[in-house]
């Protein structure tokens, strides 16, 4: 038993009384609380009670003590108190790593949303490209696209992960439609150099994945660029549905190989905690599900 739990016990049998009613109290029996007591003293080479059969006094050492940790005790309640509070309310700074090109054209809306209905919490967005490592450089979450694999990090599926390639109607007059992955390879194609692959894009053929290798007059590293310039005319694009859903709706954008894609990549919220999770990032992995699922359902995300 530790020093501040004998602490707690001493304090007991004096409130209390006595050894008998302090163990009733403490869900105890009377000869373990009485050992507590007399580890204290041991430890403190010091006797804090005079004991009788009929009785209990504190010594002059004893009312000392008792004042001083009973000082120390509320102390330590009140700071344990106010850690669990801020713990668990959604309040603080949160330190967010999420990919560039969705932190640019996706994720802002759900941020300042987040920020609107979360007026204690600060936000740190980080928009990076690069695998951050979350422990290490003291993030709470990241945004990621990703075939999860097995990791000490807890995720939480936003939505599942749908690429498209797509072109203008005149850009599919122009240069005709491919009917196959490996037709891009000829075409003038929109190469967003924010993506892992980039130039060699991926696909899913006969079960087995494909990279086929795409060159072009325009690189951009932005999503919203290479939207544009696919809406220009000026080549194919492979992009995010969620960044252009509504030229797909509205028609200045046509799909194609759509049998093509590789399955499995889905928007994640990671972040490193379940055990004693924060407030903070309770309150944002929520949101975010929430905001998410309501993209779904308004057709912005599959």
């Amino acid at each position: 038993m530790d020093t501040l739990s004998r602490m707690r016990c001493f304090l007991k049998v004096v409130d209390a009384g006595g050894f008998s009613a302090a163990a009733r109290e403490l869900g105890r029996s009377k000869a373990l609380v009485s050992k507590y007591v007399g580890e204290l003293e041991d430890e403190l080479g010091a006797r804090l009670l005079n004991r009788t059969t009929r009785q209990i006094s504190m010594t002059e050492v004893g009312h000392a003590f008792y004042k001083e940790a009973s000082d120390i005790l509320t102390r330590i309640d009140d700071l344990k108190a106010s850690i669990q509070n801020t713990h668990q309310e959604a309040r603080g700074t949160l330190r967010i790593s999420a990919p560039r090109s969705m932190g640019d054209d996706f994720l802002n809306p759900a941020i300042m949303a987040f920020l609107a209905a979360e007026p204690q919490i600060s936000v740190d967005l980080r928009l990076e490209d690069r695998f951050v490592d979350l422990v290490e450089e003291g993030f709470d979450a990241a945004i990621r696209v990703a075939e999860l694999t097995d990791s000490s990090l807890i995720a939480r599926k936003l939505a599942p992960f749908r690429g498209v390639v797509c072109a203008s109607p005149e850009a599919i007059a122009r240069f005709g439609r491919p009917q196959h992955p490996q037709d891009l390879a000829s075409l003038p194609c929109i190469i967003d150099n924010n993506y892992r692959f980039r130039n060699n894009w991926q696909f899913q053929v006969d079960g087995n994945r494909i990279s086929v290798p795409v060159k072009g007059r325009v690189e951009v590293n932005s999503a919203e660029a290479a939207r544009a310039a696919a809406v220009a005319g000026l080549g194919f694009l492979r992009i995010p549905y969620i960044f252009v859903h509504r030229d797909l709706a509205e028609g200045r954008l046509e799909p194609m190989l759509e049998g093509f894609h590789p399955e499995g990549q889905a928007i994640y919220v990671v972040y490193p905690h379940r055990r004693h999770l924060s407030g903070k990032v309770r309150a944002f992995v929520d949101f975010l599900g929430e905001w998410f699922a309501e993209r779904r359902r308004q057709g912005e995300v599959c």
